[in-house]
């Protein structure tokens, strides 16, 4: 007779380490498509030499489990498996009271939750469930990379950086993705059984999970549109904790910034890509274009007295999205590698708010016409931007533009270092270049080149001030020079507004005009016009970006004769002083001081620190609170003891009521 399986030992801590997903902890069987693990049959006590002869094993996932959608297989014992399908091998322990059984998954298989199940007899033996992922290390896979150092970048890496602030004021944020955190996992895959095309056909949603194409384009509009009216109320510091607020709709769901929609899909909640096994990095665009009409030109309307009437496209300041790795097999081979998806979709695509996955080398060509969204992507990096004044009688007069001004240091975090790495010249040839402006050509933007005509008279130019820091008073200059050959009479408009990150304005902090007289340009004279922003006037309008556009306006009504100059500014803010005191070692208490002086002339209240790192604070944030104002200095001393050996990334905040978003780090080494 036949003996039968009394219990099955999946192996999760030998299997977890094979398959690089150990980090997730060992409450599940996690594995990775393309490569065999291991499971051991404990058999029933008997007196039968037949030892499982014949059995079929099968796995199956999603509510409704087909072999037409590959969302159920089956497979018999071979004397050794296959590299390409699902496939098993077995071999029986010297004391015959064991089965060791090989199991490798089919390189193409749809990821997500599987039940194992065993058939012996015609009687179905649950052996347990697990959770398959796209896998990297898998030449077979579509999301393969061939280098290892990327992999432990774009995989594995816990930490990283997200670029913001201005393209001359670049700031990097460090981050926790949090992507291996308890429950995160779990999270990811909620997610993507709640997009609409699994409620509407569950089989065919879960067995088009075998493409990362199709994976990564539901993350866009899940991640990006699945939100409410309310801003998320989180610190940024962790990628995790912002995916947690996506399991309580009940509670009202939140509108992500663009980097933390961008974190959450990469892996700061981790899940929704690398969790998911996809090799993915967060990239910003510096003045990044928003081409409302897909006319791949912004096109800035204003009325005589400099104000903008246009309401469609816009430049923010910068913008985040996620590249993800993966092979294209519905496009040329040409086309595999990085692929650009949109976390923050801002237009429709296919009638849903997605964007992506589009390839880098597609819009680096001007190759439009490859899937997907490729021509919003595009005039983000690359769109020129026209200046136009609105007349009485409805004339618009263009009187400047550039084509030259959008697509600045496209930056992303460099592999194996803290280090901001420049892209941009993978997305487009150089600015002015002539294979720059053939590709525009191509891509079928309504471009021109600069319109052969005299040069204007006027050139109008924005200074800085050495120090900008947030709380102190400071000067800006706007410096009118006239190249013509006659003198110009002209009003002088200079002004300043409260911007947020995406471009959006808001109250206005400062403002001066003059009516000047500007002589020619034989004799070499301009006029400067200053304007002093003063924190009295700026300190309660500015949001917690800190930016200030400025913006200058010159015009001779008479002659229809206007010019305009902006800059936006970022504010210099306090550096959070971090002090170890003492080696860092596992489970020995460790102090760390906190300092922070304030800059600004008034007291601070609402005070408070807090500190995170993978590995430090056991997983939850340390804060202190201050129940007094702060008028001079902050500081803190906080004790914690560091959990696990190894290289880790030490998060401090500061937040009050007038300083917000205040952040540094350290790098931890963390000793036995």
């Amino acid at each position: 007779m036949e003996r039968h399986v009394e219990s099955c030992y999946l192996d999760i801590k030998s299997n977890s380490r094979s398959h690089h997903t150990d980090l997730y902890g060992e409450e599940c069987l996690i594995v990775r498509r393309g490569q065999p693990f291991n499971i051991i049959l404990h058999l029933k006590p008997g007196n039968g030499d037949r030892l499982l002869t014949f059995t079929c094993i099968s796995v199956s996932k999603g509510p409704l489990p087909q072999e037409e959608s590959d969302t159920k297989v089956s497979f018999g014992i071979r004397e050794s498996t296959l590299d390409t399908e699902w496939s098993a091998s077995a071999t029986n322990d010297p004391s015959r009271n064991t089965i060791s059984v090989t199991i490798n998954s089919s390189p193409n298989a749809p990821i997500g939750l599987y039940s194992l199940t065993l058939d012996q007899e015609g009687q179905n033996i649950s052996l347990g469930q697990f959770i398959l992922l796209f896998n990297a290390w898998c030449p077979r896979d579509a999301v393969y990379m061939r280098s290892e150092t990327k992999r432990q970048e774009y995989v594995l890496a816990r930490h990283g950086q997200i670029y913001r602030g201005t393209y001359k004021r670049i700031n990097g944020t460090p981050w926790n993705f949090g992507q291996f955190d308890k429950g995160v996992l779990d999270i990811c895959l909620m997610i993507l059984d709640s997009n609409p095309k699994f409620v509407s056909d569950a089989s065919k949603d879960s067995s088009s999970r075998r493409s990362p194409i199709y994976v990564t384009r539901v993350l866009s509009a899940m991640v990006g549109v699945s939100v409410g009216p309310l801003w998320a109320p989180v610190s940024g510091m962790c990628g995790q904790r912002l995916l947690r607020y996506t399991r309580k709709p009940s509670e009202g769901s939140f509108i992500f910034y663009c980097w933390e929609s961008a974190v959450v899909m990469t892996c700061g909640s981790p899940p929704v890509a690398r969790a998911l096994g996809i090799p993915c990095r967060v990239v910003t665009n510096f003045e990044s274009a928003h081409d409302a009409d897909a006319s791949l030109m912004i096109e800035n309307v204003y009325d005589q007295d400099g104000k903008r009437i246009s309401q469609g496209d816009s430049v923010w300041n910068f913008h985040v999205w996620v590249e993800s790795w993966m092979t294209r097999p519905d496009l040329d081979s040409d086309f595999d590698g990085w692929q650009v998806s949109d976390p923050t979709p801002q237009e429709t695509s296919e009638g849903v708010f997605c964007c992506g996955p589009a390839p880098v080398l597609a819009i680096h060509e001007g190759e439009l016409t490859k899937k997907y969204d490729a021509p919003f992507i595009f005039a983000e990096v690359n769109a020129d931007v026209v200046d136009m004044v609105r007349l009485p009688n409805g004339q618009l007069v263009k009187f400047g533009g550039s084509t030259k001004s959008v697509g600045r240091f496209i930056s992303t975090k460099a592999v194996g270092s803290d280090d901001r790495r420049d892209i941009t010249h993978q997305y487009k040839y150089p600015e002015g270049s002539k294979e720059e402006r053939q590709v525009y050509k191509k891509a079928k933007h309504h471009n021109k080149l600069r319109q052969r005509e005299e040069e204007p008279g006027l050139r109008l130019k924005i200074k800085l001030a050495k120090n900008m820091t947030e709380g102190s008073d400071f000067e800006v200059f706007a410096v009118l020079t006239n190249n013509g050959m006659e003198a110009k009479t002209c009003m002088f408009l200079f002004f300043a507004t409260a911007v947020g990150y995406n471009g959006r304005a808001g109250e206005h902090c400062g403002y001066a005009s003059d009516k000047v007289e500007v002589p020619s340009g034989e004799a070499c004279s301009s006029r400067r016009l200053s304007l002093k922003l003063e924190y009295e006037h700026y300190g309660s309008v500015i949001p917690s970006d800190r930016l200030i556009q400025l913006s200058a306006i010159t015009f001779n009504k008479q002659a229809v004769e206007y010019y305009k100059a902006e800059k936006t500014i970022v504010l210099d803010e306090p550096e959070i002083e971090i002090k170890l005191l003492g080696e860092a070692q596992v489970n020995q208490a460790l102090t760390v001081e906190l300092t922070l002086l304030n800059p600004l002339p008034e007291a601070l209240q609402d005070c408070s620190f807090t500190m995170d790192g993978v590995g430090l604070t056991d997983g939850k944030p340390i804060t202190r609170k201050y129940a007094n104002s702060i008028t001079t200095e902050a500081k803190a001393s906080i004790e914690f003891s560091p959990s696990s050996v190894g290289s880790t990334m030490l998060l401090v905040n500061f937040n009050s009521d007038k300083l917000k978003r205040i952040k540094s780090f350290i790098n931890v080494v963390i000793k036995e």
